[in-house]
């Protein structure tokens, strides 16, 4: 039973105050969720139906392609997080128990599934295999925003895949991304599937499933044919005017002026003409001078994979010390190791001259100073992709990701199988993730209006709101209670909203829901013999027969499926 008058839907007529995000303002102002702390949210019972809906489409695709269901601790050990080297991350909870062992509280589960995985398969017979989960994942957030969109406790489907080799693991992969693929378009988002850095998971490849809406905390670069990440995208950049080039490097004065666009005004020139040198200073105490175009930002991602290590900007003092003053800094008689980007090419470039107040111009790459070359930038808009298709920059939502592991799990843990030959080899993993309340929050940030949610009808919480404009003992609440059975005993989903209310209020809250057909039941219809069918998505509206129910409420909300 969903009758409105004994259901937990508490509507708001206003957002929360530090609300900013769509899904934040319309998801509390529709009942669907209430914050409990920082990070922390409690789904009512609307919000628990879109988000079960959500999963009941990932099990369904994911037991299409064989893959098996099972349930692992979110409280685990802290000895297999400290043998694969994951027990120092800062967002991990760590907690011990009344003994003064070490525990965490798991933000994935490959310590644990591996674990297993390394006790119960011992040949190549027991390979592939592919399992997952429906659990929840702590992560001791930073910054908790957005409301459910970045959270510090939440529900996450994840599976792993356990093969052979990298051939295997291709196709297992290959497998989960074809689901992936279903799922989305299931659940009516519009979505990209982008490349991506593989960040703490570790491993050889990942991708990332990206829904596209105002208030992602990620930006995706897209083009005819192409999509990534902006921490790890690539693009041919734009051109620029370049200055005259010279036998060798001159010096200007250039007294005060520490800036691109200062030098770059100065000089009469673009800024792209001018080389930025960026000193950072690795984990393991080596400083590195990194150079970008002027008009270019350095991506920490790319950087870090290039160094393969982490790093952090040199300061101030080890600046001075180790090339010249802050704002006039340069690659040309640097003993430092350079690592150039690769969009910095040809000659007539301007540098700093490692001297106070000083520039150079006419620099060439290569035969005034050596260098590294690398892809170390941020791709901007404009920049185009190797077969020439203009990048455009779009704010996403993360809504899965997808890892090739290899062994970087298995070789810590143990985790081998014993092959034809009878060698011992570690066993090939694969890591998937899919988070049902982002899609939840995803499809409301892309699917809503000014008067509130608009659901895909897959992920509704309801296919149908019936609105009673009846007051009690009236022969119109009598027709409305006759057709919420009628259509619920014909295998609908409704919510009926037969509350002492005004007209006003239950209108505007069936709006604010936004389940996919609003059937509303009055007096003034029910003399034209007919009810008022509106849909939600186009705003259409239907003036339907009494007697032609509820045949033709069934067939519309079909339309709608």
């Amino acid at each position: 039973m969903a009758r409105l008058s004994r259901t937990l839907l508490p509507t708001l007529k206003d957002p929360p105050a530090d609300a900013e995000a769509v899904s934040h303002k319309l998801l509390v102002r529709a009942g669907m969720v209430r914050q409990m702390g920082a990070g922390l949210w409690t789904w009512l019972p609307a919000g628990w139906r879109s988000h079960r809906k959500v999963e009941s489409i990932i099990r369904e695709e994911l037991d299409r392609i064989g893959a098996q269901e099972l349930s692992m601790p979110v409280l685990q050990p802290a000895e297999p997080w400290q043998e694969t080297g994951r027990y120092e991350i800062d967002e991990l909870f760590k907690l011990e128990d009344r003994k003064g062992s070490p525990l965490v509280l798991a933000m994935t589960h490959e310590e644990c599934i591996t674990g297993h995985m390394a006790r119960e398969l011992r040949s190549y017979r027991d390979l592939p295999q592919i399992v997952y989960q429906f659990q929840v994942k702590e992560r001791d957030e930073p910054r908790p925003r957005a409301g459910i969109l970045r959270t510090r406790e939440f529900l996450m489907n994840d599976a792993y895949s356990f093969d052979r080799d990298q051939e295997g693991l291709d196709r297992s992969y290959a497998l989960c991304s074809e689901a992936y693929e279903r799922i989305f378009d299931r659940t009516g988002l519009d979505w990209y599937r982008v490349e991506s850095d593989v960040g703490m998971m570790g491993g050889s490849g990942a991708h990332e499933y990206m829904a596209p809406c105002a208030a992602g905390e990620d930006t995706i670069a897209v083009a005819p044919g192409y999509a990534a990440n902006l921490e790890i995208a690539s693009a041919r950049p734009q051109e620029f005017e370049r200055p005259p080039g010279s036998d060798s490097p001159n010096r200007v004065e250039t007294p005060g002026l520490k800036s691109v666009e200062q030098v770059a005004g100065s000089l009469g020139v673009d800024p792209a003409a001018l080389v930025k040198a960026l000193p950072v200073v690795t984990d393991q105490g080596e400083m590195v001078l990194t150079l970008v175009r002027g008009d270019h930002q350095l991506n920490e991602t790319k950087l870090a994979n290039a160094l393969g290590r982490g790093s952090r900007p040199a300061t101030e003092a080890e600046i001075a010390d180790r090339l010249g003053p802050v704002g006039y800094i340069g690659p040309v008689g640097t003993e430092l190791r350079i690592i150039k980007d690769c969009a910095i090419a040809g000659g007539g470039l301007v540098t700093g001259a490692n001297l106070p107040d000083a520039h150079l111009t006419g620099v060439e790459p290569g035969r005034d100073f050596g260098f590294e070359e690398m892809d170390i930038r941020t791709v901007l808009a404009g920049d185009r992709t190797e077969d020439g298709h203009e990048i455009a920059l779009e704010p996403a939502i993360e809504v899965a990701n997808i890892f090739k592991l290899g062994t970087r799990y298995s070789e810590p843990l143990g985790a081998t199988y014993l092959d034809r030959d009878g060698s011992e080899k570690a066993i090939v993993m694969g890591s998937y993730g899919i988070g049902p309340a982002r899609i939840v929050a995803a499809a409301a940030e892309q699917f809503s209006d000014e008067d509130g949610l608009v659901w895909p009808a897959p992920i509704a919480p309801w296919q149908v709101h019936l609105v009673s404009l009846a007051r009690a003992g009236e022969d119109a609440a009598e027709v409305a209670d006759r057709l919420y059975g009628e259509l619920t005993g014909a295998g609908l989903e409704v919510v009926y909203d037969d509350r002492d209310a005004g007209p006003g209020q239950k209108l505007t809250d069936a709006e604010l829901l936004g389940c996919p057909l609003r059937i509303v039941v009055g007096r003034r219809g029910l003399a034209d013999g007919i009810y008022e069918v509106s849909e939600r998505s186009s705003g259409v509206d239907h003036r339907i027969p009494v007697q032609d129910c509820p045949d033709a409420i069934i067939a519309l909300a079909a339309e709608h499926a």
